[in-house]
C-alpha cells in the first residue's frame, strides 16, 4: 500500500471541510470483523476530487451521496464529483491483527478469553475504517459497537449499554484518526473519580488480583499528576473522562487516546519489581497525561512536528513525575537511561533535527519515533526552560494551547507564543537547537587566564548551540562549589572562576543541556562520583563515561573497572540498574572480545557481589543486582539451587519474573530440557509464559533449536510482535557465537523477503531484537551494508538495519582497542 505523502495530505486537506465520522463495529465473529463507516464532509468547489484510505480484505459497499464508487485500489477509494455536502458509506470486513496495528485480537491461554483494542498508530487506522488518515482533518467521531454480550466495551468518549452486547458512545470533540481507540472483552473494570473527572483501570480477567494490587498506586500517580498540569498549564482536562486500559501484545509503551489511553499490561505488575521500573511507569503516565494537551487538544499539522507531541510529553512526563509524586529523582532514571539513548540516535548516520524540515510520508515519519524526537528532544526542552525560566515558558504553553484548542499547529506557532510571552526572539535559538541535527561536546580548559569551556562539534555538522549549564568543583577546603552561566562559541571563558582552585570539574552539573561533556586528564572518576550528593550529577558522569566508550575514547574495560569500583556505593537504583545494564548487556558481551570476556564478567559479578551484600534485603537494589548477576552466571550448579529457592540472599524470591530470568540463563548454559520447557509453560499457563518459554527455546545452544528460532524470525507469518521480538532477542546469545555465526549471512538476505507481509514498524522491530548485534566483526558490518545497498527496502526496516550497523561498527572499533 502506498504511503500518504505530505504532498497528497496538503492537497487534501485544501478540498475537505467540516468533517464528520460514524463508526459501527460489528465485533461478533472471532474470524474476521465488519465496519460501516459514515462520512460526512463539505467540498468549496463543486466537482472536485480526493480520497479515502482503508485496507479491508473485502469491501462490501461504498457509495458517494448514494451512488456506487468504483476504483478502489491499493487501499484507496477514490471520490469524484463532490457536491458542497457529501455523505459516504462503506461496508467492509476487515482483518484482525496480532501484531498491534490496527484492530489487534489476542486469546489469553490462561482462561481462553478474548480481547481486542484499536491501534491506529499513524497510518493504521484504515485497518478497521475508511478515513482521510491524517492528523490536521480532526474530526468528531461517533462509535456503535457491537460484541459479545459478556463484554464491557469502552472508547475515547463515555458510552452506554443500550441493549445486551451492543454498546453506543457519545460524540468526541474534534480528534485526529491516529487518536481513536476501543477496547472489547471481558476486562477487569476498577473505577474511581477525582476533582469531577471519572476515572477507571482495565486489564484482561486474568490480571483481576494484580490490576487490584497495582490500582492504589495507578490512582495515586493519576491524581498528583492531573492536579499539577491543571496548575501548569491553567486549563483543566480538555477530555470528560480519564481511563487507563492496560491490554495484551501492544506494541508501544503507550498510547495516548484521549478518554482513554492505553498501555502494554507489562505496566500490570504481578511480582516485585524495582523502583526504576516504577518511576519509569509513573513518567510514562505522566508523559500520556501530558499528551491530553501536547497533541489531543492541540495536534501537529503535519509528522515533520512530532517533536510537538513527543518532546513536550516526554519532558512534561519526567518533570511532573520529580514534582508530584514520590519519584522526585526521575531526572536521574531520565540522565541514565532516555537521555542516553538521545545520545546515541543523535550519533548515528540516521541523525536528523528534533524539528525537520520536511518528511515526506508516513513511513518516513514513523522512522523518525526515536531517542531524537523523545530524549533529545526533551533535553532540548529542558534547556529552553533554563534559558527562558518558568513563567515565561507556561505563559506562552497556555497562550498556545488558548489558540489553537481542537486544532492544529506548527513549530512557528509554538515560537511565536514562546516569544510573544518570554519577549525574546526564539527564532536562531530554534534553528540551532531545533532544525540542526547532531550533539556538541563540552570540555572544561585550564587556561593562562583561568578556566573557559571549549565546545566542539562533528565537522559534518559543524553548528555550535548555545548552553545555559551548570558547572561544579570541589574547592580546596575540600567543598563542593556549583555555578551557572552561559556557554556559546568554540571556547567560552569562565570569568568568576579565574583564579579558583578547582579539582573534580563537572560540566553540566544539574543536566540542564543537551551536551557530551568530557573531564580534565587530572581528574579521578571515582573520587568524583564519591563527591557528588546529587543522584542526577552521578548519572551525568556515568553518562559521559559510557559516551566515551561508546566513542571508542576509553577502552570497555575501563569503565567495567569503575563499574566494580565505583557503582556499589550507587544509592539510586536507577543509575545502578542502567549502569549494569550497559555493562553486562553491551560492554561485556558486544564490546569486548572473546578472549575478555571472562575478565568482564567478572568485574560485573564483584559489582553485583558488593551490592549485593549491603543491600536492603527485599529492596530495589538487591533485586536489580541478583537479576544482573544471574544474567551473566557460568556455571548451571548456582543457578538450579536458587531455582529451587536455596541459598538465595535473605529478602528475594523467586517469583515468576525471577524464575524465567533463572529459566533463560539455564538455557544459555544449555542445561535446560525441551520437557522442562514444556512443564514450565504448562505451570506458567499465561501470554507471558508463552512469551517467556519462546525466548527460552531460542536461547538453547542446540543445532535445531537455533535451526526453528530463525525460520520463525524470517519466514513466521502468525506469530505476534510480542513473540517474534522474544524469539529475536533469545537466538543472538555472546555466548554461542560459534552455533549462530553461520546465520549472519542469512539473517540479511533472507529477512528482507519478510517485507511482502510485515509491515514497516514489526521489519523494524526485528531489525533492532533480532539484529546480530554481538556478531561484531568487519564480516557482519559488510553483510549488512550489502543489505542497505539493495533498492526496494522499507523505510521503517532500513533505518532500524541502518542504525543496528552503526551500533555494531562502535562495537568492532571497542573489540580493536587493546
Amino acid at each position: 500500500m502506498a504511503s500518504l505523502t505530505f504532498d497528497e495530505a496538503k492537497t487534501r486537506v485544501g478540498v475537505v471541510r467540516d468533517l464528520r465520522y460514524e463508526l459501527d463495529f460489528d465485533l461478533t465473529s472471532s474470524e474476521s470483523f465488519r465496519t460501516t463507516t459514515v462520512v460526512r464532509f463539505g467540498a468549496d468547489e463543486p466537482g472536485a476530487e480526493t480520497f479515502l484510505e482503508l485496507r479491508p480484505t473485502r469491501l462490501i459497499s461504498a457509495t458517494l451521496n448514494g451512488r456506487e464508487i468504483a476504483g478502489f485500489a491499493e487501499g484507496r477509494l477514490p471520490l469524484t464529483g463532490l457536491a458542497g455536502r457529501n455523505e459516504v458509506v462503506v461496508v467492509a470486513e476487515y482483518a484482525y491483527s496480532h501484531v498491534g496495528e490496527g484492530l489487534h485480537r489476542f486469546v489469553d491461554p490462561a482462561d481462553g478469553e478474548a480481547y481486542v483494542y484499536a491501534q491506529p498508530s499513524i497510518a493504521e487506522a484504515p485497518l478497521f475504517m475508511a478515513c482521510f488518515d491524517q492528523p490536521d482533518l480532526k474530526a468528531p467521531i461517533t462509535i456503535r459497537v457491537t460484541a459479545d454480550p459478556s463484554w464491557i466495551v469502552r472508547s475515547n468518549a463515555a458510552g452506554t449499554q443500550t441493549e445486551p452486547g451492543r454498546w453506543e458512545f457519545a460524540e468526541t470533540k474534534p480528534v485526529a484518526t491516529y487518536l481513536i481507540t476501543i477496547i472489547g472483552g471481558p476486562y477487569a473494570e476498577i473505577r474511581d473519580e477525582h476533582d469531577g473527572i471519572p476515572l477507571a483501570l482495565y486489564a484482561r480477567k486474568s490480571y483481576t488480583e494484580a490490576l487490584a494490587e497495582n490500582a492504589p498506586e495507578l490512582f495515586e500517580l493519576t491524581k498528583q499528576c492531573l492536579d499539577r498540569y491543571h496548575e501548569l498549564f491553567g486549563i483543566r482536562l480538555p477530555f470528560g473522562k480519564y481511563e487507563q486500559a492496560f491490554v495484551p501484545e501492544f506494541t508501544w509503551g503507550a498510547m495516548e487516546f484521549p478518554g482513554l489511553v492505553v498501555f502494554r499490561d507489562e505496566y500490570i505488575y504481578r511480582g516485585p519489581v524495582t523502583d526504576t521500573e516504577r518511576s519509569r511507569r509513573a513518567s510514562i503516565v505522566a508523559h500520556e497525561m501530558a499528551h491530553m494537551w501536547f497533541g489531543d487538544l492541540v495536534t501537529m499539522r503535519w509528522w515533520d512536528d512530532i517533536w510537538l507531541n513527543e518532546s513536550f510529553a516526554t519532558y512534561m512526563g519526567y518533570r511532573v513525575t520529580a514534582e508530584a509524586t514520590r519519584f522526585t529523582d526521575a531526572w536521574a532514571d531520565f540522565a541514565s537511561e532516555r537521555k542516553i539513548w538521545g545520545y546515541g540516535a543523535d550519533q548515528r548516520p540516521s541523525t536528523h533535527p528534533v524539528a525537520p524540515v520536511f518528511v515526506a510520508d508516513t513511513e518516513s515519519a514513523f522512522a523518525n519515533f526515536d531517542g531524537i524526537s523523545y530524549a533529545k528532544g526533551c533535553a532540548t526542552l529542558r534547556q529552553l526552560v533554563a534559558w527562558l525560566g518558568d513563567d515565561a515558558f507556561f505563559a506562552g504553553l497556555r497562550a498556545h494551547f488558548d489558540k489553537h484548542a481542537w486544532g492544529n499547529a506548527t513549530l512557528d506557532d509554538l515560537l511565536a507564543s514562546l516569544s510573544a510571552a518570554s519577549g525574546r526572539d526564539l527564532s536562531a535559538w530554534a534553528d540551532k537547537w531545533l532544525r540542526s541535527p547532531q550533539v556538541n561536546t563540552l570540555h572544561p580548559v585550564r587556561t593562562a587566564d583561568g578556566f573557559a569551556v571549549e565546545q566542539t562539534a562533528p565537522a559534518a555538522y559543524p553548528t555550535l548551540r548555545p548552553h545555559r549549564i551548570g558547572i561544579s568543583w570541589t574547592s580546596a577546603d575540600g567543598v563542593r562549589q556549583r555555578i551557572e552561566t552561559d556557554v556559546d562559541g568554540p571556547l567560552t571563558a569562565v570569568g568568576e572562576l579565574a583564579g579558583v582552585e578547582m579539582e573534580d570539574v563537572l560540566l553540566n552539573n544539574g543536566d540542564l543541556s543537551f551536551a557530551k561533556i568530557r573531564f580534565t586528564p587530572d581528574t579521578d572518576l571515582a573520587r568524583l562520583l564519591g563527591r557528588l550528593e546529587s543522584p542526577l550529577d552521578r548519572a551525568v558522569v556515568w553518562g559521559a563515561v559510557w559516551d566515551a566508550v561508546r566513542d571508542g575514547e576509553v577502552p570497555a574495560m575501563t569503565f567495567l573497572d569503575l563499574v566494580r569500583s565505583s557503582l556499589a556505593a550507587e544509592t539510586h537504583v536507577g543509575v545502578a540498574e542502567h549502569m549494569l545494564g550497559f555493562a553486562r548487556g553491551i560492554a561485556v558481551n558486544r564490546f569486548l572480545p572473546v578472549d575478555a570476556r571472562p575478565a568482564g564478567q567478572a568485574a560485573v559479578d564483584d559489582a553485583c557481589e558488593a551490592i549485593l551484600a549491603q543491600a536492603t534485603p527485599g529492596g530495589s537494589l538487591q533485586l536489580a543486582a541478583f537479576r544482573t548477576l544471574i544474567s551473566g552466571m557460568t556455571s548451571a550448579e548456582p543457578v538450579r539451587a536458587w531455582l529451587a529457592g536455596q541459598d538465595l540472599p535473605a529478602g528475594l524470591t523467586v517469583d515468576d519474573e525471577v524464575r524465567w530470568t533463572l529459566l533463560l540463563r539455564l538455557a544459555v548454559l544449555g542445561d535446560l530440557t525441551e520437557a522442562e520447557l514444556d512443564a514450565e509453560q504448562t505451570r506458567d499457563g499465561t501470554a507471558r509464559g508463552a512469551v517467556e518459554a519462546a525466548r527460552c527455546r531460542a536461547a538453547r545452544p542446540d543445532a535445531a533449536a537455533k535451526a526453528a528460532a530463525f525460520e520463525q524470525i524470517v519466514r513466521d507469518r502468525e506469530l505476534s510482535n510480542r513473540m517474534l521480538e522474544a524469539i529475536g532477542q533469545g537466538f543472538w546469545r555472546a555466548e554461542h557465537w560459534e552455533l549462530t555465526d553461520a546465520y549472519v549471512e542469512r539473517y540479511f538476505t533472507e529477512l528482507p523477503a519478510s517485507q511482502e507481509w510485515r509491515s514497516g514498524y514489526l521489519l523494524a522491530t526485528l531489525g533492532g531484537a533480532a539484529f546480530p548485534a554481538t556478531a561484531a566483526y568487519t564480516s557482519t558490518v559488510e553483510a549488512a551494508e550489502r543489505m542497505l545497498a539493495q533498492p526496494g527496502l522499507n523505510t521503517q526496516f532500513a533505518r532500524s538495519i541502518a542504525d543496528s550497523t552503526d551500533d555494531l561498527r562502535r562495537a568492532v572499533r571497542q573489540r580493536n582497542l587493546r
